[in-house]
């Protein structure tokens, strides 16, 4: 691929290619994860709240670990380790679910809570997968490269959201959930090899580190004084929180396009098709001038997009919305990751990725709970579009009350 022939790569290819295999390891074991539960739970319970609810099981551990786990990237051990760390809980999680799918682990009854208890696992370790990677990624590569760096790393990363669903579809499909949940066991142990294998001289940490409380407190003092990252921050987490329709994708399946596991894998992935194809040309083409303006403007067409997919009534348009929505969206994620690497202080990185991962990471499993009930409360489509139109008034909103977000030049930041 030409993405590899980078000067990026060329330059300091060892540790930043490593750092990027890592991250697509761990997301494709986090979505092959992701389809077997959502089939699993619906397969169970036939209820979309009971979809909304694997999002909850997972936001409340993240965030009671979240603030903390940024705390320690920072002042304890190394990124490394902490990253390692990630990997291994992760690939525990993926054990316990395969020993729950061949009924070694609980009963028809009861199932599904196991299911939750093992999914409450992940929130754990995904709050520290965000700060040890920003942190790595910020020590490998100079400054002058974070744009562009940011649109491989998001390719990249869109790339696991195409590859992981459809390949954790086929295996649900022609093989078994068991298979699905053993495979993610594995890319886990492998992600856990590369993270250690990466070399690279991390800064000494501080001797006196500051009290952990008042440690968090410098970071949310950071975020909440900047209005740009404020914005931003704000931006994709209404966005995310209202907009996401994933979370939905099991029900529109089987009740509304009548299809089966391998339906699935194919809408999931749909928007990262659209994300990977902005990433790689955003890497040769990485938006410099009106930034604020570009990020304002790709969250708008994201919510336009899932309204078109709410009012869908077929499967290839569906995908088609989703893999336009996706589009956006890797317009908006490579924005928001560069302004966030250029406007974050090197010895807060850790609690910012945090922060970022609490509005981000977090609304991705509060927007799966809210989905959940708005489809109990609203139906199932008109809750798909109420959620689009909220999309487009948090638009609205952060471009009047966050002037200096809508007017961001990337220069400004250096």
């Amino acid at each position: 691929m030409r993405i590899f022939n980078h000067p990026i790569f060329t330059r300091h290819h060892h540790a930043f290619l490593k750092l990027l295999t890592f991250r697509i390891l761990m997301v494709f074991a986090y979505q092959i994860m992701a389809v077997a539960v959502g089939w699993h739970i619906y397969e169970i319970t036939r209820d979309p709240l009971a979809l909304g609810l694997v999002g909850l099981a997972e936001v409340i551990p993240y965030f009671a670990c979240a603030l903390f786990a940024g705390h320690a990237v920072d002042h304890y051990y190394s990124r490394r380790f902490f990253g390692t760390l990630a990997a291994v809980t992760l690939g525990i999680n993926a054990l316990t679910l395969t020993a729950i799918a061949m009924g070694l682990i609980g009963n028809s009854d009861n199932a599904s809570l196991w299911i939750y208890g093992s999914i409450m696992l992940t929130g754990v370790e995904r709050a520290f997968i965000a700060p040890s990677y920003n942190s790595l990624f910020a020590l490998i590569l100079p400054r002058e490269e974070y744009a562009k760096a940011s649109g491989i790393s998001s390719a990249v990363f869109q790339a696991g959201l195409i590859i992981g669903p459809a390949l954790g579809g086929l295996l649900i499909g022609f093989g078994s959930k068991t298979a699905a949940y053993s495979l993610a066991a594995l890319l886990c142990a492998g992600a856990a090899i590369v993270m250690r294998s990466i070399k690279i001289t991390e800064p000494p940490l501080a001797v006196d580190s500051p009290p952990v409380f008042t440690s968090i407190a410098q970071g949310l003092r950071f975020v909440y004084s900047n209005q740009i990252v404020l914005g931003a921050l704000s931006l994709d987490m209404f966005a995310v929180l209202f907009g996401g329709a994933v979370a939905m994708l099991p029900a529109f399946i089987q009740d509304i396009y009548h299809y089966g596991p391998e339906g699935l894998g194919i809408l999931r992935a749909a928007p990262a098709v659209g994300a990977i194809m902005t990433g790689i040309w955003l890497t040769r083409h990485p938006i410099n001038l009106h930034a604020g303006r570009w990020l304002l403007a790709s969250v708008a067409g994201f919510g336009l997009c899932i309204i078109g997919f709410g009012l869908s009534t077929y499967i290839w348009t569906a995908c088609a919305l989703l893999a336009l929505s996706g589009v956006f969206d890797g317009v908006s994620v490579v924005m928001r990751t560069t302004i966030l690497q250029l406007a974050t202080p090197d010895n807060m990185r850790g609690r910012v990725s945090a922060i970022n991962g609490i509005f981000i990471g977090s609304s991705n499993e509060l927007g799966a709970f809210e989905s959940g009930v708005a489809a109990r409360l609203l139906g199932l489509i008109p809750s798909v579009i109420f959620g689009g139109m909220m999309t487009l008034t948090i638009v609205g909103i952060t471009a009047k009350f966050a002037p200096k977000l809508r007017k961001l030049e990337l220069h400004q930041l250096h």
